[in-house]
């Protein structure tokens, strides 16, 4: 008997980006968070409530468009909480292309390998090269790394971008602005004060449109 495919619960994707690690990256991020952060780039990502389903082929298809791509990130919302259907998205792209994997997550690691929040997480483990871990603090945000705030620890689980140039822990942050239609898009891990900048920006070209417009803040 065959399994019907796993879906996952999508916040939304971006295909090309410099601002989330190493060369050209595409980056997914999932809906659904359990951790709350005061200060969270990504607040309406939070709620556990449906949004875009795709399925794994879907989504490593769509990552996958431009062929520049090297490397795929993994945020959210909590990526953790859908692991078995993002190990199988890691899965699908690598049989395309030998992409790198980052992936973000507010459990620390030693909880990831004791109590699995879901039974993908060593699958998904298996799968990434960088694993930056922890929940985010913001008065620990001391604006360097693609780490969200001091607190947050830089993984390398295999050696793929240990010795890629990029200072992940310490190096400086880049941040990228993506239109797409009625939304605006802050993607990276935004300097300290790029995020309210962003946001006064976005509230002030919206009052001169039509409402309805929306943005968000993606890490």
């Amino acid at each position: 008997m065959s399994t019907a495919p796993a879906v996952l619960n999508v916040a939304a994707t971006h295909v090309g980006t410099e601002a989330l690690g190493p060369g050209v990256r595409s980056a997914l991020w999932v809906q659904g968070c359990p951790f709350h952060c005061a200060g969270c780039v990504a607040p309406d990502w939070i709620p556990d409530r449906p949004a875009r389903r795709a399925t794994p082929g879907e989504l490593a298809a769509e990552l996958l468009a431009d062929p520049r791509v090297t490397g795929l990130t993994l945020s959210g919302g909590e990526p953790m909480r859908q692991a078995a259907g993002l190990a199988e998205v890691v899965g699908i792209a690598r049989e395309i292309r030998d992409v790198s994997v980052i992936c973000f997550t507010g459990y620390r690691l030693e909880r990831l390998r004791a109590q699995p929040p879901d039974p993908g997480v060593p699958a998904l483990l298996a799968a990434v090269d960088v694993l930056i871990d922890g929940r985010y603090v913001a008065a620990l945000d001391d604006g360097r790394g693609l780490r969200g705030s001091s607190n947050q620890r830089i993984h390398h689980l295999t050696r793929r971008l240990a010795d890629s140039g990029h200072d992940l822990d310490r190096g400086p942050r880049s941040a990228e602005i993506a239109i797409r239609g009625p939304e605006a898009l802050l993607i990276g891990v935004p300097p300290p004060g790029l995020p309210a900048a962003f946001d006064t920006a976005v509230d002030a070209v919206r009052g001169r449109m039509s409402p309805g417009r929306k943005h968000h803040r993606e890490r």
